[in-house]
């Protein structure tokens, strides 16, 4: 009897990644496999923002090298941290059923944002929730603040910031959603474009892997992370880029989708808005993104 896997999945070894992996192997069901863990640049360098250190891709580079080299054959990803591009040779296949996209906020010594004191500090290495808390409240002060959830809540406990954020899709994973002292609406903080979708890829071209997974992608969160992420391409964002993005489908089958462009330090914030059907998704998602990158102009991110 052949006991090699049918399928190795390929993810970073945090416990929110294992989780999500976990997660994507019992959906598999009965399958043969196994999950094969990967240390990534972007969780060995923990001392400085994701944007002086080359961006999303360092959450997935050694992922990608993994999975064209034949030691895995899917990867299982937090979407928002995937490249707006994916790199040759590597396909994104499939989206499970997306969580709550919604930020939540964590801090011991207030009960919302709005109710922080002038002057605290709030910890993130987002410039996406830099830009919109410093919109909403520039009395505040924001730090850089990077590691897995655990890391940051230690973080937190030992006063190097008075609140932080993180996805809430992430703590509900975690069975952590109790420490969110408020979850904010999109309205107050619009979320990062795909957050809370649990990404798949393969290698182009692997019928075999494209066929064992086709199963688990979820339609309308394949509609709504689309549109997302071409609004994204258009703005040819990235993590030097405080961009904000939620696409979501009403039960007529309309999708409505609303992103944002903003100064990193909350000045100016630029918004629009796109409804259509979600057969055209990826086509309102790129006006969208074209709309914003036009207003911008090009130095509005310098």
């Amino acid at each position: 009897m052949n006991d090699r896997p049918i399928l190795r999945i390929g993810t970073r070894g945090s416990p929110l990644a294992l989780a999500q992996a976990h997660q994507v192997q019992g959906l598999l069901g009965g399958l043969r496999t196994e999950i094969v863990v990967i240390k990534t640049t972007g969780d060995k360098v923990l001392d400085r923002p994701l944007a002086d250190i080359g961006g999303k891709g360092l959450f997935s580079k050694e992922i990608d090298e993994a999975m064209l080299d034949d030691r895995i054959d899917i990867a299982v990803h937090s979407s928002k941290d995937l490249e707006t591009w994916m790199p040759d040779g590597i396909v994104l296949a499939v989206f499970l059923e997306r969580e709550d996209p919604r930020d939540a906020f964590i801090s011991e010594k207030a009960a919302s944002l709005d109710a922080l004191p002038a002057g605290a500090v709030v910890g993130t290495s987002s410039l996406r929730r830099q830009a919109q808390i410093l919109a909403r409240r520039p009395d505040l002060r924001v730090v850089p603040f990077r590691g897995n959830v655990q890391t940051r809540m230690q973080k937190l406990k030992s006063g190097e910031a008075d609140a932080t954020l993180l996805a809430l899709a992430g703590l509900n994973r975690l069975g952590l959603a109790d420490v969110a002292a408020e979850i904010l609406e999109p309205e107050i903080l619009l979320p990062a474009v795909a957050q809370g979708a649990i990404g798949i890829t393969c290698r182009n071209g692997d019928s075999d892997a494209m066929a064992l997974i086709a199963a688990l992608n979820h339609a309308p969160s394949w509609h709504r992370v689309t549109a997302e992420r071409a609004m994204l391409a258009a703005l040819d964002g990235s993590c030097r880029t405080p961009i904000g993005g939620l696409a979501e489908i009403d039960k007529d089958g309309v999708l409505t989708l609303r992103g944002l462009v903003a100064r990193a330090d909350g000045s100016e914030i630029l918004e629009t808005t796109r409804s259509g059907p979600f057969s055209d998704a990826e086509a309102l998602g790129r006006d969208a993104g074209e709309e914003l990158r036009r207003r911008a102009g090009p130095d509005f991110f310098e």
